[in-house]
């Protein structure tokens, strides 16, 4: 164990874990201490985050579970804290795709049904994963959980308006989430995080912008790194470390708090 390590001797559930902001987590989890259970509903894939932690010395043991199924999730959370003996971390990165929630439309133009996509997904699987952890927390008196929104949730870019109004929707979920927890050691505390160039999620939505506006992806990018005030684009690497600070002790006085990593993007 390496003191230095800010997470060592912690049990963290990190679901939602194949893709690019999950993954990046799971292993910054793991690369300061934590013995990581990433988790995805395709098991290969899962297991290849896993593989990764562990030929670089890190401990990760991989599961395949839906976070949308409420049984499921609460099923495997109930054996890792039986087979562990506690849960001191849950991390939930489950996102819908861009193409499936209407991104780019206007709002008069957005059909109910992709509108609700977000927080089918989003805020179905943060209310159920968060749930299913904070159960065993609140019995040790002790934990983290830590919620992910984007930066749309602070209206600061056009077409919208379907994963801005569930990420809006999954910071006041994180604000509740204190509110009945922190009394009883448990924290809640949520990263905004800015457009990240390397996730897939935006990789997406550039070739949907390129397709729909023929504007070259090159141009599309740099305008989402022209939003911060650094004109920088995050990574998922960047995204991963405020996670891995707000899960930590370090962030002990954090709790229903939205931690603007957006580089300036969105305003508070």
């Amino acid at each position: 164990m390496n003191n230095s390590q800010i997470l060592a001797g912690k049990c963290a559930l990190v679901f939602g874990a194949v893709g690019s902001v999950g993954a990046a987590t799971a292993k910054e989890l793991a690369a300061e201490g934590a013995e990581v259970f990433p988790r995805g509903r395709m098991r290969d894939s899962v297991e290849a985050v896993a593989r990764d932690i562990n030929a670089t010395g890190g401990l990760a043991h991989a599961a395949a579970v839906d976070a949308l199924d409420e049984a499921a999730v609460t099923a495997y959370v109930d054996n890792v804290a039986r087979d562990i003996g506690r849960i001191d971390i849950e991390f939930n990165a489950v996102g819908a795709r861009p193409t499936d929630y209407g991104n780019g439309k206007n709002v008069l133009d957005l059909p109910v049904d992709e509108f609700i996509v977000g927080v089918n997904t989003m805020l179905k699987s943060q209310f159920i994963t968060a749930r299913a952890a904070a159960r065993h927390m609140v019995k040790q008196k002790a934990g983290a959980i830590v919620l992910l929104t984007g930066a749309p949730a602070g209206a600061h870019i056009e077409g919208a308006t379907a994963i801005g109004s569930a990420c809006g929707a999954v910071e006041a979920l994180t604000r509740n989430l204190a509110l009945d927890l922190s009394p009883q050691g448990v924290r809640a505390v949520c990263v905004r995080s800015s457009a990240m160039l390397d996730s897939r999620t935006i990789q997406q939505s550039i070739e949907m912008i390129e397709a729909r506006m023929s504007i070259p992806r090159e141009q599309i990018a740099a305008r989402l790194a022209n939003l911060t005030m650094s004109r920088s684009a995050a990574s998922v690497k960047d995204t991963a470390r405020v996670v891995a600070f707000a899960a930590s002790d370090k962030a002990r006085m954090l709790t229903s708090n939205v931690i603007n990593a957006t580089g300036g993007a969105v305003e508070d």
